[in-house]
Order: structure tokens, then C-alpha cells, then sequence
């Protein structure tokens, strides 16, 4: 399968990222090894998780995810053919959180246990730290680099005139730079991405690889009405698209998908990709979602199925902020 760089770093990846906030949480243990391996079995190679992942379900302490993916790893093997990415920044505890060189030491040494490996390929700031000077925290990341622990670094969530500091601070000092983006980013959430951000990327060519790739669901058209929500997990997100607006973004969807001989969710993975994506990140909970997900790969949307969403999904309001 075609493979890209992520930004000017070694790393190269196939066009679909496998979510891993499922692992652990909606996913149990024996379901996400079944997902992982038909994902990289697909011919896919990039699985993106964070330290934090799911320390929001009652019971659970973070590092869930990591844990799962871990034991995988050791179980398979192999892992020179996998990219792991995982996060760090994010609040795990009573003074746990941040981009401070000490917690980025500390941290960084519990994922590569949860995770059972030597290094990590991409390790991202989960979320701007704007308490700890930009230098110290990519002075962090450039120890870990020489200590090879991580091989490139990334962000997550940092709105672009700070990304652009980041990036200035990097090539003033000598410093490792963030190679990719990981932004909230989909055909129903384009506001907070689009403009000076996106610009910024390209810009700088920087690798982007959006989260909720598939708006929690929304857009794989499985939810239509409120009745469509039971029991599902991220009915409190879903709801609040269930609008004249989603509704016609779905509309939109359907039609561009009869075109394709498509589904919704892959035609919503390829719009990404049809805007300078990287590589969209998506979760499965079941090898049948996976299989659909990966199918997307085949979908090179034309300039007349582009326009379409586009103007469909015109608008809206930024995500909520972390």
C-alpha cells in the first residue's frame, strides 16, 4: 500500500490511522487484538493512542489503551512494522499533566512499559502546556530522541500561532521540530482547522493526521434520529449534530456514496484525504468496522463529489475546547 512521510521525519505511513481509544473501553482486550490485526493484516501500519486513553470511565486510571496495544505487541511481535503514536500532556492525576521537562521524563518512561517496547515512533503533546516555555519542552523531546526513546514528535490541539512558535523555537535552537498535527478535523467539524492552521501545515509540511475522523460516529450515517443513539457511548456528542446541518452534511454523504459505490464513512475518510490528509485517524470496535474503514483506501474522490460536501458542510461552530 502507497506510504507518505510523516512531515520531514523518517516515518512512513499508509493513508488510515487506527484509533485507539476504543482499546480497553468500548473494545475489550480480545476484540482490539482482532482489530489490530486485520488493521495491519489490511496493509495499514499506523496506531495512534495516549497515555490518557480511558481514564474517563469510572474504574479506570488512564494508560488502558497503552496497556492493551502493549500486550499485543508482545504477543505479535514484529514491531519494526507498526508506527506507534501516543500522547502525552494530558491531566492523570493530582500534578500529572503537562509539557514540563520533568513530567515528559516521568511520563514517557510509563508508556514505554504500558506499551512494551524500547521506543515510541511519534510522541505528541497531547495539548499546548502555555505554563512551560516552549524550549524546555522540546528540549525534553530532544533528549528523549538522542536517548532513542522516541524517534519524532508531534502536536496535538495547538491553535497555529503557537504551533508556529514551536516550529520558530525548533529552528532558532537546533531543536527537534513537530513533524505532524493531530487536530479535531472532519467534514462536520472544519472550523478550528481551516485557515491559518491548515495553512501553517501545509506551510511547513507538516503531517496531519485529524482525530475524531469520523465526528464519534456521526458521520458513518448510522445515526439519523435520536432513537438511532441508544446505548451508544457517544450519544452525548452525536446529539448535538443530529441539526439542519447534519442533516444535510448526510444527505450529502448518501448521494456522493451511491456515486462510489461507497459508504458514508468512506467517502467521509476520503474527503479527508481529498484535503491534503495525511492519514485521518478512525476507531473499530469489530473487525466488520474495520473492514469497512480500510476500504476507503480505494475511494480517490472527483472535483465535482469534493465541491458537493464542501458546500454541504459549510459552517457550523468550533469544537469544544480541551
Amino acid at each position: 500500500m502507497l506510504k507518505q512521510r510523516l512531515g520531514n521525519s523518517a516515518l512512513s505511513v499508509a493513508p488510515l490511522a487506527l484509533g485507539g481509544n476504543v482499546f480497553g473501553w468500548t473494545a475489550d482486550e480480545q476484540r482490539s487484538f482482532e482489530v489490530l490485526d486485520a488493521f495491519v493484516a489490511a496493509g495499514f501500519n499506523l496506531i495512534d493512542t495516549a497515555d490518557v486513553y480511558s481514564i474517563w470511565i469510572k474504574g479506570h486510571v488512564g494508560g488502558e489503551s497503552e496497556s492493551v496495544i502493549g500486550r499485543w505487541l508482545e504477543r505479535r511481535g514484529r514491531r519494526d512494522d507498526v508506527v506507534i503514536a501516543t500522547k502525552v500532556g494530558m491531566q492523570m492525576g493530582p500534578g500529572d499533566k503537562g509539557l514540563s521537562r520533568a513530567y515528559i521524563l516521568k511520563a514517557v518512561d510509563k508508556s514505554l512499559q504500558r506499551l512494551q517496547t524500547d521506543y515510541i515512533d511519534l510522541y505528541q503533546a497531547h495539548a499546548d502546556d502555555k505554563e512551560t516555555p516552549l524550549e524546555e519542552t522540546l528540549g525534553a523531546f530532544a533528549d528523549l530522541i538522542g536517548a532513542g526513546k522516541v524517534r519524532a514528535i508531534g502536536a496535538s490541539n495547538y491553535e497555529a500561532d503557537r504551533l508556529a512558535a514551536a516550529l520558530q523555537v525548533s529552528a532558532a535552537q537546533g531543536l527537534p521540530r513537530f513533524e505532524t498535527m493531530q487536530p479535531w478535523y472532519n467534514l462536520y467539524d472544519r472550523v478550528s482547522f481551516e485557515g491559518p492552521l491548515a495553512e501553517l501545515c501545509r506551510r511547513e509540511r507538516l503531517g496531519v493526521i485529524p482525530y475524531f475522523g469520523l465526528a464519534s460516529g456521526f458521520l458513518t450515517g448510522k445515526y439519523r434520529t435520536e432513537k438511532d443513539l441508544a446505548g451508544s457511548a457517544r450519544a452525548y456528542r452525536v446529539k448535538e449534530m443530529l441539526n439542519e446541518r447534519g442533516l444535510r452534511i448526510l444527505a450529502a454523504l448518501d448521494a456522493v456514496a451511491a456515486d462510489y459505490d461507497a459508504t458514508p464513512a468512506q467517502v467521509s475518510l476520503a474527503w479527508l484525504r481529498a484535503h491534503g490528509i495525511a492519514a485521518p485517524i478512525a476507531s473499530a470496535t469489530s473487525v466488520k468496522q474495520l473492514e469497512e474503514l480500510a476500504g476507503f483506501a480505494r475511494i480517490e474522490l472527483g472535483a465535482e463529489a469534493v465541491t458537493k460536501l464542501d458546500a454541504a458542510s459549510e459552517g457550523g461552530a468550533p469544537p469544544p475546547a480541551w
